[in-house]
């Protein structure tokens, strides 16, 4: 595995094919309040690419055109908080895209574990480290293990895709799937509209 840190911005020419997955470290959970710090991105090769944020330094037009390009598919574990993050920070209408959290949440029914450490141990075979998900990202400098950390969110959600596409096919619940990642854009814009905590279609 290699990490690649960049500052700022994804350099010129960084091809990821037709898909990628990516996710991102906040200084917390309130995309008002708590700023972007870091962008993590893999193409399933086994690599990982790492953006990194200084505060107010958002201009990333590299970034910014592989989230809206449509025909690459971004593929995320609860795409709601990161596309509302990358709403808010980067201006970056993402698009298409997959979560896996929801695959998770339709599919396996037999369990209410959809963390991603839960899925990668189940579907993936792999045992994750999250002990650094709680440090300061908006340090001057990221450590190595938070770099590893980064990496790791990343780095394993293509095969969890396959998995989970496998289920979601054998249950006939593709087409929900579907659905539901269209509508994520509009769940993340809600967000952060004020509209997190109502649910609209109730009485």
């Amino acid at each position: 595995m290699a990490i690649y840190m960049y500052e700022g911005d994804l350099p010129d020419g960084l091809d990821f094919g037709g898909s990628v997955a990516i996710d991102s470290e906040t200084m917390g959970l309130n995309p008002h309040r708590d700023r972007l710090c870091v962008v993590q991105l893999s193409s399933g090769d086994g690599n990982a690419h790492l953006v990194r944020f200084k505060r107010g330094e958002y201009n990333a037009p590299n970034l910014k055109a592989l989230l809206e390009n449509p025909d690459v598919l971004k593929i995320f574990h609860f795409a709601r908080f990161d596309v509302a993050v990358m709403k808010a920070y980067l201006d970056a209408d993402t698009a298409p895209l997959y979560c896996t959290k929801i695959a998770s949440k339709l599919v396996r029914t037999y369990t209410d574990r959809h963390g991603l450490k839960d899925l990668c141990r189940e579907l993936g075979g792999i045992t994750l480290d999250k002990q650094q998900q709680s440090s300061d990202w908006g340090a001057d400098e990221i450590t190595k293990a938070q770099q590893e950390y980064a990496a790791s969110d990343v780095l394993y959600l293509h095969k969890i895709k396959e998995k989970l596409d496998m289920m979601l096919a054998r249950e006939e619940r593709t087409h929900l799937a579907e659905a539901a990642f269209q509508f994520l854009p509009v769940r993340a814009d809600m967000d952060l509209r004020g509209y997190e905590y109502m649910d609209i279609f109730s009485h």
